[in-house]
């Protein structure tokens, strides 16, 4: 993965005590989408944010029928019935379920949230530091996978400790 060492940010998935479950390298400007299946309608929900800075800014939410909790004020497009999304945010907060299966999406990389959270799961964008940086390259050299990490870190804490 070749744009992987020079992603400026990284995508946290904490659980709700700060301990990190996953950390995913992620530049300025790339989406975040929460996928998930609407518990009445049993349709496909995709909630798009966008990497901004230090935020998920809210871009759109794409669903396929109408049902209780769903916005009627849409737009139809191929995708499905689209609506803006609004502000941003520091921190997400979901309960993944597995009625709902919920999962991120980061390019082309699936995470099961349900099996990842036990419960709480907390996103958020932090700076990636050189240690980040240079951990993610070593270990794309075996893999094609994002490093996962577990620590009991706050959110924006670094993970790793010197030798």
């Amino acid at each position: 993965m070749a744009g992987v060492a020079s992603a400026d940010s990284t995508l946290v998935v904490a659980d709700d005590e700060g301990d990190r479950l996953l950390e995913v390298p992620v530049e300025q400007g790339a989406e975040i989408t929460i996928s998930y299946t609407h518990s009445a309608q049993k349709t496909p929900v995709e909630d798009v944010y966008v990497v901004d800075g230090s935020q998920l800014r809210a871009d759109r939410s794409v669903f396929h029928s109408f049902g209780a909790g769903l916005p009627t004020d849409v737009e139809r497009t191929d995708e499905g019935y689209l609506v803006e999304g609004t502000g941003s945010y520091d921190e997400l907060h979901l309960a993944p379920g597995e009625v709902a299966g919920h999962e991120l999406v980061v390019g082309e990389d699936r995470y099961d949230l349900v099996e990842l959270a036990d419960g709480q799961a907390v996103l958020f964008v932090t700076d990636r530091t050189v240690v980040d940086a240079l951990a993610s390259s070593a270990s794309s050299l075996g893999s094609s996978e994002p490093t996962a990490s577990a620590g009991s870190n706050e959110p924006g804490a670094r993970t790793d400790s010197p030798d």
